[in-house]
């Protein structure tokens, strides 16, 4: 997976780099059980702190998507194909989608404005359906 940053985005690195991840994650670019770049690699290819892509990877373990082992390194532990995730996921998600979207609509876009941007996003995942009858808790 090629990942790229902008050291000089208001974003933070590791946010970045964490980012990336789930967008390939999301567009199928990654997958469960797919292994990522060494921390070390990362940090090297980019010329910044191993500590930065650290914060990141410990950031992506802490939301369930990567898994960590000291002898095999970091692997996908979540995809589009591994079903409905927890619960606490879910509220969270939901708590942050509820930010976005008031701060779109803060800033005068109408609510059509808003699905249309939606649709469009969520139409970019590959594999990804829009329509019928599920909830973001998973259930129908």
């Amino acid at each position: 997976m090629d990942i790229t940053v902008d050291p000089l985005s208001e974003v933070p690195i590791y946010q970045q780099i964490r980012d990336r991840v789930v967008e390939a994650i999301a567009a199928g670019d990654l997958t469960r059980g797919q292994g990522l770049a060494s921390v070390r690699s990362v940090s090297a290819e980019f010329g910044i702190n191993p500590a930065t892509v650290a914060k990141a990877y410990e950031l992506l373990r802490s939301e369930g998507l990567i898994a960590t082992n000291i002898r095999s390194g970091s692997t996908i532990a979540r995809d589009p194909a591994s079903g409905p995730p927890p619960k606490v996921f879910t509220e969270h998600w939901r708590q942050r989608l509820r930010t976005v979207l008031a701060e779109a609509h803060a800033q005068g876009l109408t609510a059509e404005a808003i699905l249309w941007d939606c649709q469009a996003v969520v139409g970019e995942f590959s594999g990804m359906t829009t329509g019928g009858n599920e909830r973001c808790s998973g259930s129908t």
